[in-house]
């Protein structure tokens, strides 16, 4: 059973089109990356899904809930890309606020903050945190209650990279555990290696759904190969495969995806010449521009 599932979900503003036919899921444990420009949907899939505004068409199903229900509100946990707090608050007060407000124990506060790492910051004002501390205690906030199903707004916005890499962390240790993941993020380099599967929004239409390796494929966008000759040896291997000279001993050569191996087998038949080689496939950025264009179309 999938935890999120949007089937056919359409929502239109004033006569223009936010979602066209939109079929997403996520699954327990799943990491999913939603992507797109500014106004292809991606808010207002979220919205849909926290049960904030409602669709015009379609269906959408949290565990066997409709969007908005207890049930569904009670294993959804959500963090906005700027989360606000009281600054005059510490970390425990303010935690412990929200656990009150579910009917828990703020005594949990503790707890919770420790699992983002600010065990040593619990007792300081929030106003004093920095913005990386501040996305940490919306995190410890959105894991009250155990949810299965967390939907993240560009949740590492503004954070510097140690942080980042630390907030990922945790995310990992979540879907780990079970956690289904929805996440939309600018940040693309990140979320290639740190999410299962990509979705990509352009103009309300989603474009692609799959993994990174699989998009790939379905792109068949050209592949980079670069040589590193022996010393004295760059020209000649140039001349044997038909690639561009760069920074001395270096050699490109671009090809398409189904003649990578041939060009590969050209380049091992040149034996001792050769001192090293790199496959660089298509970037995250390059396939997201790909499917970008193709559902502007």
């Amino acid at each position: 059973m999938t935890t999120l599932t949007l089937s056919k979900v359409t929502k239109t503003f004033d006569g223009a089109t936010a979602l066209n036919e939109v079929s997403l899921s996520v699954a327990p444990g799943e990491r999913v990356a939603l992507l797109g420009h500014n106004g292809a949907g991606k808010s207002t899939l979220m919205k849909i899904a926290l049960g904030l505004i409602g669709a015009d068409g379609g269906k959408v199903d949290i565990l066997g809930a409709a969007p908005g229900s207890q049930a569904a509100r009670d294993a959804t946990a959500y963090l906005p890309e700027n989360a606000a707090f009281h600054p005059a608050l510490t970390g425990l007060e303010q935690v412990g606020l929200y656990l009150s407000w579910r009917g828990l124990s703020p005594k949990l506060a503790a707890d919770l903050l420790a699992r983002v790492g600010l065990e040593e910051a619990a007792r300081r004002r929030i106003g004093t945190y920095s913005k990386g501390m501040r996305q940490r205690v919306g995190l410890a906030q959105a894991l009250i209650g155990s949810p299965k199903l967390m939907i993240l707004d560009e949740p590492t916005s503004g954070l510097d990279p140690v942080s980042r890499r630390e907030f990922y962390a945790i995310l990992d240790e979540l879907a780990a555990s079970g956690v289904a993941i929805l996440l939309s993020s600018h940040a693309l380099t990140e979320v290639e290696a740190r999410t299962d599967r990509i979705a990509i929004l352009s103009d309300g239409v989603l474009v692609a759904n799959d993994t990174v390796a699989a998009l790939r494929r379905q792109a068949s966008l050209p592949i980079s190969i670069h040589v590193q000759a022996k010393d004295g040896a760059a020209d000649a291997v140039a001349r044997a495969i038909s690639g561009a000279r760069v920074n001395g001993a270096g050699v490109n050569l671009i090809c398409a995806p189904a003649d990578k191996l041939a060009r590969l087998g050209d380049i091992a038949r040149l034996g001792d010449m050769i001192a090293d080689v790199d496959v660089i496939p298509p970037s995250l950025e390059e396939i997201y521009s790909h499917f970008g264009r193709r559902g502007q179309k």
